[in-house]
This record gives structure tokens, sequence and C-alpha cells, in this order.
């Protein structure tokens, strides 16, 4: 428990160091464009350890404060910092055209773009990178919403839903992947969703309530998706093996029954207590038969009759670097969009707040990411670059979205607003930004340690 901790803690440094750190890289090189004098460049806060000033290595605190970047390393790797000249409005301006006060407001609001700009930039890359070389998917998160199993007594199972049931509309939602239903659906606790599927070629209606569950109190109704039964491994002397059954065959009917899901080919097999089964395969463009006698053999938690195959749940995506960009583009589209929906829902109390993470949260998903694999680490850290992006663009003051609104305010007015103005702006941001930062903290705190 303490390992997991200590790496969580480790992995969410590093990467949460790194993700400020080009977010202030973002301002950094805007500012250098424009013309602004930077005073200070850092990799982390507190105490300088080391860097460079006028072309000059130097260790510890510089006792020479004249112009010039000093390009720093500091004591806590929690991110980085740029100091500008002129960026304090409370201080006298000298009217040097060096000073981001002094510049033009569009170069300021260029300035100040960037860093959310470069992280979401950031996430752009990292999954079109991932989406190049190895991005894992479930095998059935894209294809259509047809249920694999449903627990007795959850909502799926009160509106008369079944294994099978293909579903063709949810709310406003029209022929969902099982993806977007899932997302539909852990977004709408508590609300009553229309809902039409197909059983057995015939449509029917109903509806689904989702009811808050686990630590963020999402949406769930109790359904599971639909596992293609393709085969994926063939074990070596096995009865699918001897048979003839090949590795990418997907088993479509068993005994003459139709085989949707992996999970009706498995409780079939159950069913048929080790009995010689005809089990039809599609191979290419043919459909193919083969009987098979099931073995009894050691299952995910008891005894089970099995045939020797393994199944492919997960899909991993190699694609062309123009459509991998284009992937990434459309991923982080959505994941915008889903994050100011979930945003709107909280704000007008249809969602519980407790689906907000904050550090101690993101430190558990970093480290199990890590735990998990590359592929992981680098897909949740493009989710939390998003967020980080998406979160400093909001209109708060003190954060770089509460900055445009004031130069949009004063472009609009035409003239700049008062220091007294500013000052009082920043102390409301400030206020706010605490209650929040106190709030996700305690947040993830009660989803940590409350059993469930």
């Amino acid at each position: 428990m303490l390992s997991n901790a200590t790496t969580d803690i480790v992995v969410v440094v590093i990467a949460l160091g790194l993700m400020v750190f080009i977010h202030e890289m973002g301002h950094f090189l805007a500012a250098k464009w424009v013309g602004v004098r930077v005073l200070t460049f850092s990799f982390g806060f507190g105490k300088r350890l080391l860097g460079v000033k006028h072309g000059k290595f130097s260790w510890g605190n510089l006792a020479d404060e004249s112009e010039g970047t000093d390009y720093r390393v500091s004591l806590l790797p929690l991110g980085g910092y740029v100091k500008m000249a002129g960026e304090d409005p409370s201080q006298p301006q000298t009217g040097d055209p060096g000073e981001f006060l002094g510049r033009p407001r569009w170069q300021r609001f260029f300035i100040v773009i960037m860093g959310p700009t470069m992280n979401i930039l950031l996430a752009v890359l990292l999954l079109t990178g991932l989406n190049r070389y190895h991005d894992e998917e479930p095998a059935f998160e894209t294809q259509p919403a047809r249920i694999g199993g449903v627990a007795s007594g959850s909502a799926a199972a009160r509106a008369g839903l079944m294994a099978g049931d293909l579903i063709t509309r949810i709310g406003d939602l029209q022929n969902p992947t099982w993806e977007d239903l899932e997302l539909k659906v852990a977004m709408s606790p508590n609300a009553s969703l229309p809902l039409e599927f197909i059983r057995n070629g015939e449509r029917a209606q109903t509806t689904v309530t989702p009811r808050p569950e686990g630590r963020e109190e999402l949406g769930d109704v109790g359904w599971e998706a639909c596992l293609p039964a393709q085969v994926d491994e063939i074990e070596s002397g096995a009865p699918a093996a001897r048979a003839g059954i090949r590795k990418g065959d997907r088993i479509v009917a068993l005994n003459g029954k139709p085989v949707l899901c992996s999970q009706a080919l498995i409780s079939s097999l159950q069913t048929n207590q080790g009995k010689p089964a005809e089990i039809t395969v599609a191979r290419g463009d043919q459909t193919l038969d083969f009987s098979v006698t099931p073995y009894l053999g050691n299952g995910s938690d008891h005894k089970q009759w099995l045939i020797g195959v393994g199944l492919r749940y997960v899909i991993i995506k190699q694609l062309p670097w123009p459509k991998a960009f284009v992937a990434s583009l459309e991923e982080n589209l959505k994941t915008c969009q889903l994050s100011f929906d979930a945003v709107g829902k909280i704000l007008t109390r249809q969602m519980s707040a407790r689906s907000l993470s904050g550090p101690i949260a993101i430190a558990q998903m970093s480290g199990e990411a890590y735990r998990a694999g590359i592929p992981d680490l680098i897909s949740v850290s493009a989710a939390v670059s998003l967020s980080l992006g998406i979160f400093n663009l909001l209109p708060v003051p003190i954060l770089d979205g509460g900055v445009i609104m004031l130069l949009l305010i004063e472009t609009v007015i035409r003239r700049d607003l008062s220091l007294r103005v500013k000052e009082r702006v920043v102390q409301v941001g400030l206020a706010l930004l605490l209650l929040l930062t106190v709030f996700v903290m305690y947040n993830d705190l009660v989803k940590t340690f409350k059993p469930y």
C-alpha cells in the first residue's frame, strides 16, 4: 500500500510538473516573441539551486539582479514559473516597451493564452503518438451498443432489458456505440432516459433511470457490454485446436443457436454440460461448422466447461500519421465537450460534485496508469494536460482565463481598469480558487478513505 502511494506521488510530481513547465514555456516563448523582457524562467519553485544567466552557469541564489533572463532550476519540482518585467500592476510602470503592461493588449492576450494552448497541443501530440504506435482499446467500445449481460435487480433489469438487446437510442443519442452509451449513462444519474432497442428483430421502447454509484456517484444501470466471440488464442492440443478452429475465427453459433456475445458462448457451454457441441464460425467469407467436445477446466474463479480458446477483448490501433492526428483531435474535442457538459451538470446539480477530482485522485490515476503500462500513462497524461489547459481558460481571476476576461473588458471599454478594481477582482478569484482547492482535496480524501 505504502509502495503504491509512493509510486503515485513520484509519478504525479514528474508528470504534472512537466505539464505545468510546458504551460509556462508557452508564456515564455510568447513573451520572447513579442519582445517582453523575461526576468526568470524556472523549472520548479522555491530556492534557486542552479542556472544560467548572461551565458554564465552558477549555483545557488543570484546576487546579480541586472537585466537578462535567469534560466534556473529551483528546489520544488512542481512545475515552473515565468517572471516578466512590469507584470505587477501595483508596481510603478516606467514606460519601457519591454514591460508586460507596456505592450499592446493583443500581445498580452497572446502571451497569456499560449500557456493553456501548449497544454492542449501537448494532449494532441501525446494521443497522436499513441494512435500511431500503440493505442489499446476494448474491442466492444466502438461497436454498436449490444447488451451482453444484465445484473439481477439493477435499473436495466427493472426496465425489462436482457442480454442480446441492441440499443438504438438512449436520450438524444441515436445508434450509440457502447462508449457513447456508457458516457451518457455515467453523466445522467437519477435522470429518466427514454430508450429504444431491438430484440429478436422487433423494436421496443422503455425508460431506464441510472443510479448514482461508486465514489464519484456516476450513473450506473447494471448492464455489461456484449464482448465479441472472436478467437484470439488457441490452446495447443485443446478441443478447439483439434477440431480445426483458428485464430481470427468469429464464433457465430453453438448447436444452431446464434452467439451474439462471448457471454452467451460461455453460458451455453456450461448449459451443454460437456456434451459434444456443434460450433459455427465465420472465417473471412466462409461459414464453417466444427464438432467440439469441451473439457472441465479452471475458469476465472471456478471449474468451467472449456474448449481451449482465448477471445479478443482488446484492439491495438496503429494508424498512419495523418489518421493518428485526426483521431487525436477528435478524441480531445470529445473530451472537451464532456468536460464542459460535466461542469454544467454539476453547477445545475444534475451530477454530484463528487465526480470532481483533485491532486490526490490525479496521483492515484497516474500511479495506476504507470503500473498498467506506458500506453495507459500516456493516455492519462494527455487527459490531465488537456484538463489543465481547459481549467486555466476558465474566466476566474488569477487564472489565465481571468486575465483574458479582463483584457477583453478593457478592449471593449477602450481603457485600462483601475488598480483598485483589479486588486479586488484578484482577491475574489484567489478566494474562489482556495475554496475550490479545499473542496477537491476534501473530495479526494473522502473518496479515498470512505468504504463503498
